[in-house]
């Protein structure tokens, strides 16, 4: 029988709590589930209002690894959905508001993906976003190189940015803007993406051609579009290894010479917490939100 355990007042199935998800280090069910129980306070923030779009991997990650984007069977009553325009019609997705919304949603197995507007203004993006994906033999060591001079350039033109890494090899680069249609977002994304193509010729691409990207960093500017999510700050990856999307400091970045220095693993985050709070915070204050020029 499925243990109910309950969560601020509601009542939440939790299951196979002894399940290994995560191989190579036996990560099990019941850990990733401690895991955001203990990082809610920082990761809730960045959820909050957002539709989520789940990457379920409820085997692991060698198991089936597919999206949820409209609203699960089963979803309990009091988990808060919203409909989402879409270009083939409007779809129902979740929002995870709360504790108990999170538990339920981490109970799937899932890493969680949002876009860059929230609810209450569709396709008016408030963050822009760059992935700065290393095709090998580049690593997160030339992602940050990359990250360094899209900060500079992004600061002249009055934005701060921040950084996470991706959870998997690379890093991403995001800033807090005031509301702005999505497409206008993305197009102003392009040009610095181009721009840093143009001034790192050797290192850097602004587009996807496979046959290009060794030894390269990517810099998706894409994700920038309204249907388009990315991997949540905070969130787990569906990875051998229990790996987080997880911020980091400028210093860090800079101070990068190898791909072990920012990979990060669920029992990393609460001392880095503890160390240096939400290092993202300063994205959820639309006082100090850039203006795209």
């Amino acid at each position: 029988m499925t243990p109910i355990t309950e969560v601020e007042g509601r009542r939440v199935a939790l299951s196979n709590l002894e399940k290994v998800l995560h191989p190579a280090t036996g990560f099990t069910k019941g850990e990733l589930l401690h895991y955001y129980a203990t990082t809610a306070d920082v990761l809730l923030p960045h959820l909050r209002d957002r539709p989520v779009s789940f990457l379920r991997y409820p085997d692991g990650p060698d198991g089936q690894v597919f999206f949820t984007k409209n609203v699960p069977p089963g979803t309990p009553e009091w988990v808060t959905t919203a409909e989402v325009p879409r270009s083939e019609g409007p779809a129902r997705m979740v929002l995870v508001q709360d504790l108990p919304s999170l538990m339920w949603a981490a109970n799937l197995v899932t890493e969680f993906h949002t876009h860059q507007w929230v609810i209450q203004e569709p396709a008016m993006a408030d963050r822009l976003v760059f992935d700065l994906d290393p095709g090998a033999p580049a690593t997160v060591v030339q992602a940050c190189e990359v990250a360094l001079w899209l900060r500079e350039r992004l600061a002249a033109d009055g934005i701060d940015a921040y950084a996470k890494t991706s959870g998997s090899k690379g890093l991403h680069l995001l800033a807090g803007i005031r509301p702005t249609p999505s497409d206008q977002v993305s197009e102003y994304a392009k040009e610095l993406a181009m721009e840093a193509e143009q001034a790192m010729h050797r290192l850097v691409l602004h587009r996807m051609t496979r046959s290009l990207r060794p030894g390269k960093v990517f810099v998706d500017w894409s994700q920038n579009a309204a249907r388009k999510t990315t991997a949540t700050p905070y969130t787990l990856r569906a990875r051998a290894t229990p790996t987080v999307s997880a911020p980091v400091t400028w210093e860090e970045v800079e101070a990068c010479g190898d791909v072990g220095q920012l990979t990060f693993q669920a029992g990393d985050i609460a001392p880095r917490v503890q160390d240096y709070g939400d290092v993202l915070a300063p994205l959820l204050d639309r006082g100090r939100a850039g203006r795209l020029p």
